[in-house]
């Protein structure tokens, strides 16, 4: 997959594209049913599949606060891949761009930078200054300019318009089950394995320290899958200020069952499947490892049933070196 950056980075397709607009933040089932219709319209049409996103979110420039995001950008971009999209145009969203008239955003990005033959959006698509043309102003615009418009309906689950925003709701709540159904996959972060206390080590519950750039972490003990060089292992996973020990930061520690290797520097992957509990003060050490066991007793209950078969019984723990944590 191509990835341009910026509007005047015109692309090499004199054929023509369609061209789907937003944000993708999450690429959750209204954004699948986007990119499946133009997946499938392209090859259809014999034309280049494009997406044109934005960093930063247009929120973060126009909404005065700071939005926080499902993804990572290079999560964004990976999910679009997998897609099957054959080009991406990552625009630079500033004041200047938020400036364009609907009838500027058109003429500059749609035709001239774009070369679109067709553009597919959301129902609910608002484009140009203070959000001023509607998928029927865009419309009139393609049929002046030679483009057709697609609007795609919004995707409904349990009754909801999905959609990021709501998705961003649950997951701060801690409601990462519900999140996943509305996302249509796992909600997942990454990063890197770093130093930390060494504490889990000394109570026999070995953890990987994750320094992670992705921006909603829900706090809280959930059941997850180690994303380790491809494969992926059951895993437990608190995300908290360990206030049994005097807080500190915000930190993401996961407990890997039947995996034995050094994963310091390492990057791995972290998806969410179900929440266990929420973070709670306890009286001392013997009362969390005691909460801690009862968590990896029904990790494993959680785990076997999915047909997970573990070589280490969840009432026996080997002191793995995963990081100094």
């Amino acid at each position: 997959m191509k990835v341009l950056r910026g509007i005047h980075e015109r692309p090499a397709f004199p054929g023509g594209t369609i061209v789907a607009i937003g944000n993708f933040d999450g690429l959750h089932l209204g954004h699948q049913r986007i990119l499946r219709f133009l997946v499938e319209k392209s090859r259809e049409k014999g034309l280049v599949s494009l997406v044109l996103t934005f960093s930063p979110h247009p929120e973060r420039v126009l909404g005065g606060g700071r939005i926080a995001m499902i993804q990572t950008l290079e999560q964004r971009l990976a999910g679009i891949r997998t897609a099957g999209v054959r080009a991406v145009l990552l625009a630079s969203f500033d004041r200047a761009f938020a400036g364009l008239t609907s009838a500027e955003f058109v003429d500059r990005v749609i035709v001239s930078s774009l070369r679109a033959k067709e553009v597919v959006v959301g129902k609910n698509f608002r484009f140009g200054r203070s959000r001023q043309g509607a998928v029927d102003d865009l419309r009139r615009f393609g049929q002046r300019l030679g483009f057709a418009v697609s609007p795609i309906p919004s995707a409904i689950r349990n009754g909801k318009v999905v959609s990021s925003s709501l998705i961003r709701c649950l997951l701060d709540e801690g409601r990462v089950a519900a999140a996943n159904v509305l996302l249509g996959h796992p909600y997942e972060i990454g990063g890197r394995v770093i130093r930390g206390s060494g504490r889990g080590q000394g109570l026999g519950f070995p953890t990987a320290n994750i320094q992670t750039p992705n921006e909603i972490l829900p706090r809280g003990v959930y059941l997850t899958e180690a994303s380790i060089l491809g494969r992926f292992y059951p895993s437990i996973t608190n995300i908290g200020y360990r206030p049994t020990f005097g807080g500190g930061g915000l930190q993401v520690e996961t407990h890997i069952f039947d995996f034995q290797a050094t994963l310091y520097r390492r990057r791995i992957g972290l998806r969410f499947l179900r929440r266990l509990r929420g973070e709670k003060k306890h009286p001392g050490p013997e009362h969390l490892i005691n909460q801690v066991h009862q968590d990896i007793a029904v990790a494993h209950s959680y785990f076997e049933k999915r047909g997970t078969v573990f070589r280490e019984p969840a009432q026996r723990h080997k002191r793995l070196t995963f990081s100094s944590s």
